[in-house]
């Protein structure tokens, strides 16, 4: 435990050291960090591979289930979308520096915010390496150091990205401490990193609702937080019928093992009859299964019973709670009382019933006749993310650059004195 304390107090050091590097690098600079290490990433694909594969193989061995194995997988599709993000990361706008609201006061003093870097960042996070590339490279474009710490079952493919991140950086002429990987799985270490208020900023924790809360609740450092993906899908009334199909089954099986996928899919009781067959054997086809409240059962017997705790599940896995209600106000009460306030879609044709939704649903992401799988950072427009949060200070829904930034009150005179 002394060994991995001074080995962190380490890594927060040098984190401090590099972060004042960063903040007073060029956008320029910054940004060729980001596309060297994409270019590292695409020439690395056959370690990153090879490491991925060690990774998996000990999963398997270690009796990870199916939607483990699949968080943890780094197909060439998945390095492509890496190397994409980091391309569209460095294209987009620089906050740093942004002057805002600049106003004359009557003193004659001109008063505005300016936008700035939040120092170091720490992440906590299990099972998908592409977080690795994801949070370094929102964090350094927004002018902050950070560390990165993967789960255990991650840790030859993260080590492998961290090695294309320091090349990267060493490429731009920045600390290659910009970006630190920690290195060991020993769980002291997560304890270490979340008490150094002195070298950190700000933990944003990144996993299952057992790892979050426990950071939430032992944390010294600030958090940006969220407990779950309990996601909704509403089939209104008004919904189109194929328009509803799709994009309820698109939300639960375009991948089981994501924070915003669908959980639990509510029909209104008026088309119940006539849309859940459909639903039921579309989500049959998938090998979903379905646990339904009693209403559901009758229409669709093959339906498992529902019980309470099936209403607050994120199953991260082919099973799906669906319950009938008794309209919108149904919908909206159902999701208010069990929803983890993470991302709920509404499907109708209706447009004040949709308006009423996206009033009255207290989530961070709330869509209309569209899949709650796009509440991600990339199909945002913010290149990535480092996390969705379901938090209501500082920073709600994707996290991307400006959410890795603080404001500071700037002031211009000219010999101005208070009298």
């Amino acid at each position: 435990m002394d060994d991995i304390a001074a080995y962190m107090a380490d890594v927060g050091q040098q984190a401090r050291r590099a972060a004042a590097q960063v903040a007073r690098s060029t956008t320029a600079t910054r940004n060729r960090a980001l596309l060297a290490t994409a270019e590292v990433l695409d020439a690395s694909r056959k370690e990153l591979a090879m490491a991925n594969a060690k990774d998996l193989e000990k999963g398997r061995e270690n009796g990870l289930d199916a939607a483990m194995l699949d968080r943890l997988e780094l197909t060439p599709a998945r390095i492509d979308t890496m190397i994409e993000g980091l391309r569209q990361v460095a294209a987009l706008p620089d906050p740093i520096g942004e002057i805002t609201d600049m106003t004359y006061r009557p003193s004659g003093i001109q008063v505005g915010k300016m936008r700035v870097p939040l120092g170091v960042i720490g992440i906590i996070y299990e099972s998908r390496p592409n977080v690795t590339v994801e949070a370094a490279s929102l964090c350094l474009k927004a002018g902050n150091a950070t560390i990165l710490r993967g789960g255990s079952e991650a840790i030859h493919s993260n080590q492998a990205i961290a090695r294309c991140l320091v090349q990267g950086l060493a490429e731009a002429g920045l600390p290659e401490t910009a970006v630190q990987v920690v290195k060991t799985t020993d769980r002291a270490a997560v304890g270490a990193l979340i008490a150094m208020p002195e070298y950190v900023d700000v933990i944003v924790p990144r996993g299952g609702k057992g790892l979050i809360e426990r950071i939430s609740r032992e944390a010294r450092v600030p958090v940006i937080k969220h407990l779950d993906g309990v996601c909704h899908v509403y089939i209104d009334s008004h919904a189109d019928p194929e328009k509803a199909l799709k994009v309820a089954v698109n939300a639960k099986t375009q991948r089981y093992g994501t924070c915003n996928t669908m959980e639990t899919l509510l029909v209104d009781r008026d088309i119940a009859e006539d849309i859940l067959p459909l639903l039921a054997s579309a989500f049959e086809e998938k090998g979903v299964e379905l646990r339904g409240c009693p209403a559901t059962r009758a229409i669709v017997p093959s339906a498992l019973e529902a019980t309470e705790a099936d209403w607050h599940a994120e199953y991260l896995a082919p099973i799906l709670a669906v319950r009938v209600v008794d309209g919108l106000d149904g919908a909206i009460e159902h999701i208010n009382r069990y929803s983890s306030r993470h991302t709920d879609s509404i499907i109708t044709e209706n447009y004040t019933r949709a308006r009423r939704f996206l009033t009255e649903v207290d989530s961070s992401s709330v869509m209309v006749n569209a899949s709650t799988r796009f509440a991600d950072g990339f199909e945002y427009g913010l290149g990535a993310e480092i996390g969705i949060s379901t938090d209501k200070i500082h920073a709600r829904g994707p996290v991307g650059l400006e959410g890795l930034t603080s404001q500071k009150y700037v002031v211009f005179g000219d010999g101005h004195i208070r009298t």
